[in-house]
């Protein structure tokens, strides 16, 4: 590729936000580089979206892999910031145009109940790990932290995440119900039918397994979950609407996947038998204007062989980049922009913290476009103009273009980074050697 001058992008994290990013500087012909920790660039598609969905996952990678193998931009996998390279380094003395943080959500927000996480792997596990842990269990060099399933599970949440924790136990227990019966069955046929379906096809009930199934418990009502939302500037239909069709999701996942749900119950402390967590006092609550009070003389126990936390994620930190509380400090979620630098920006679940797919895409391609339409102000004409060597864009001294030597500096630094990692420059076939197992595959199904 002919170098020309122009702009050249670091992009922490390659996942929706990140590669949407790549893919809209690309089309303007700025140069940038996706940095990864992991070998492949998929995040929480690969990591966070339980294996059961299949379809799903496959279209999103699909997304990615076509946004980043591209003219414009590279790729360096096994690089974490704040660990294995350096936030202010990055910043401050590569020449980079701008800074791009799409690191995703990967830390769980913490429980409030004191002490707590002194049971981590004691009969108490936060969600990102576990779900992690699901994804790639079957794996043939799996040789990470194992993770335990119980029976009578209790789990802290109400999001659709805390659904897929909930589902992940239940299907679980199930098949090794069954395993341990000789009876056959599988994840995709279990999550697609539903238990009691795939059940009654081996004449069964659920009851016959002698499992209690585990239970949600959520500090709202079912009414309040986030499964569904309402319009933008809903109307009191439009959220009564809303509220029943959370209503009705939460059901039907209870229908298929036999669990149970316990509204406006707050863990308030723990329960603690030797060196393991065993359960947990809740505090009845209720909702007034909206907020959640806690009930006086309400407390009531729940003991439990296993406690998982799904109240959300949040970024995870390091020393270099300023956070308040849990977040980023930015000034505000359409500019992305991080307090106390002029050119870094934080875009996707980083600063949203909602995991979800579409709206981590959308907020990438939202703050991409302000950093080369207000920031960089660099337009598709101006990009147009470059290509048809007019020169037109190349006068304006105030657009900080960097110099065809810089551009050519700041690729073979690249470059140096990809040979420490081991990344041979065709990302294609880093993606086919790095590819992990499917379940799917070793079951031999289209799932």
């Amino acid at each position: 590729m002919e170098l020309h001058p122009g702009y050249f992008v670091a992009i922490f994290g390659g996942a929706c936000a990140g590669s949407e990013a790549a893919h809209q500087l690309a089309q303007r012909g700025i140069y940038s580089v996706v940095i990864e920790k992991n070998p492949l660039p998929y995040g929480k598609i690969e990591d966070g979206l339980p294996k059961w969905h299949v379809k799903l996952r496959n279209k999103e990678e699909k997304k990615i892999d076509d946004k980043i193998n591209q003219q414009y931009v590279s790729y360096v996998p096994n690089m974490k910031l704040g660990e294995t390279i350096d936030f202010d380094e990055i910043v401050n003395n590569w020449g980079f145009s701008a800074v791009l943080l799409a690191t995703g959500a990967w830390k769980d927000r913490p429980m409030t109940v004191p002490g707590i996480d002194d049971y981590i792997g004691k009969g108490f596990y936060y969600q990102n790990p576990f779900v992690d842990w699901f994804n790639h269990y079957h794996e043939s060099d799996y040789d990470r932290e194992l993770y335990e399933i119980h029976d009578d599970a209790v789990v802290i949440g109400g999001g659709l995440a805390s659904i897929d924790v909930v589902k992940i136990l239940m299907l679980e227990s199930t098949l090794r119900v069954l395993e341990k019966r000789g009876l056959e069955s599988d994840l995709f046929s279990l999550d697609k039918k539903g238990i009691p379906k795939i059940l009654d096809g081996l004449g069964l009930q659920f009851e016959d397994l002698e499992l209690k199934g585990c239970t949600l418990y959520y500090r709202r009502r079912d009414i309040d979950m986030p499964l569904a939302s309402p319009p933008e500037n809903a109307t009191p239909e439009q959220l009564q609407k809303t509220q029943m069709v959370r209503q009705k999701i939460l059901q039907n996942a209870q229908r298929k996947y036999c669990f149970r749900f316990q509204p406006c119950s707050v863990p308030v402390d723990k329960i603690v038998d030797g060196d393991r967590l065993v359960g947990l006092v809740f505090q009845k609550s209720e909702i007034i204007d909206g907020k959640v009070k806690l009930i006086p003389g309400s407390t009531f126990e729940v003991r439990s062989p296993l406690v998982i936390s799904s109240i959300g994620s949040i970024p995870e930190s390091t020393n270099k980049i300023p956070m308040k509380g849990e977040l980023f400090i930015i000034d505000n979620e359409n500019t992305g922009k991080m307090e106390g630098y002029e050119n870094v920006f934080a875009l996707g679940n980083a600063v949203t913290g909602r995991g979800n797919i579409k709206e981590s895409e959308v907020h990438g391609r939202i703050v991409v476009n302000h950093v080369m339409n207000d920031f960089l102000k660099w337009t598709h004409e101006d990009y147009t103009s470059l290509v048809n060597g007019d020169g037109g864009a190349l006068n304006n001294q105030n657009r900080n273009l960097l110099t065809e030597e810089q551009i050519k500096s700041i690729q073979s630094r690249v470059v140096d980074l990809q040979k420490k990692v081991g990344y041979h420059g065709d990302y294609e076939k880093w993606v086919q050697e790095h590819k992990y197992e499917r379940l799917e595959d070793i079951l031999g199904i289209e799932a």
